[in-house]
C-alpha cells in the first residue's frame, strides 16, 4: 500500500530558483576558457544535480587539480555575479507553494552559502529557513540516496511518505534510490526523457505541482 505523502522535498537550483540557466552558461564559457569544451547538453550531462565536489573531481580529472581549482573560484565569482544581475524563482513556483498544505524542505547539491544567496535573492529563504539540508552534509552526493534520507531523518517522516521535486537526472535517481515518489520538472533545462523512469511523473508547469501531489 503506497503511503500518504506527509513531506515534499524541493531541489534548490531549477526546482525553486531559475539559476541552472546561469550555472550552464558559466560552465560553458569556463570550458572555454580554461581547455576543456563543453556544448550546454554536455554540461547538463555531466555537472546538473551533482555537488560542487563531483564536478571537481570532474574537471582535475581531465585538467589537473590547479585548473580545478581555479575553475571552481571562477565559477562562484561569476555565478554570483549573474545571481545578483537577476535571479528569479522558477516561473510558477511561488504559486506551487502558496497551494501546498504539505510540510516542505529542501534538499539541494549547492552549499548552505550559495543557497542563502539565492533564496534570499529571490525572497524564498524565509519560506523554508530551518529546513534546508546541503550535500554537504552527508558522505555522497545525488545520484546516492544520502541527501534525501538526511533531509527525512531530520524532518521525521518515512522516507516512503516523501516526495522529492527535482529538475535533474541524477535528482530523480537519488529519490528513487532513496525509496521516495520522484517528481521530475522538465520545465528547465533537463529534457523530459531524461527525467522519466518507474516510480517517477515528470511535469512541464510548476503551478500543477499541488493538484498532481493530490491525485498521489
Amino acid at each position: 500500500m503506497i503511503k500518504p505523502i506527509e513531506l515534499v522535498i524541493f531541489d534548490c537550483d531549477g526546482v525553486l530558483v531559475d539559476s541552472e540557466r546561469i550555472a550552464v552558461r558559466v560552465q560553458v564559457a569556463l570550458g572555454a576558457e580554461l581547455g576543456w569544451p563543453l556544448t550546454e547538453d554536455e554540461v547538463i550531462d555531466r555537472f546538473i544535480g551533482r555537488s560542487s565536489a563531483s564536478i571537481g573531481e570532474q574537471i582535475a580529472a581531465r585538467l589537473g587539480q590547479e585548473k580545478a581549482a581555479t575553475w571552481a573560484q571562477r565559477f562562484e565569482e561569476l555565478h554570483r555575479e549573474a545571481v545578483d544581475a537577476g535571479l528569479t524563482p522558477v516561473e510558477g513556483l511561488p504559486e506551487a507553494l502558496d497551494g501546498l498544505t504539505l510540510p516542505t524542505c529542501v534538499a539541494s547539491s549547492g552549499s548552505h552559502e550559495k543557497m542563502r544567496h539565492t533564496l534570499g535573492r529571490t525572497g524564498l529563504y524565509e519560506r523554508f529557513a530551518g529546513r534546508i539540508y546541503s550535500a554537504g552534509e552527508v558522505a555522497h552526493g545525488k545520484p546516492a540516496p544520502d541527501l534525501f534520507l538526511h533531509a527525512a531523518r531530520q524532518m521525521g517522516v518515512d522516507p516512503a511518505a516523501c516526495v522529492v521535486v527535482e529538475d535533474s537526472r541524477p535528482g530523480v535517481e537519488a529519490a528513487r534510490a532513496a525509496g521516495m515518489r520522484a517528481f521530475g520538472y522538465a520545465g528547465g533545462m533537463t529534457p523530459a526523457a531524461r527525467l522519466e523512469g518507474p516510480g517517477t511523473v515528470v511535469f512541464h508547469d510548476m503551478r500543477k505541482l499541488p493538484r498532481l501531489l493530490a491525485e498521489q
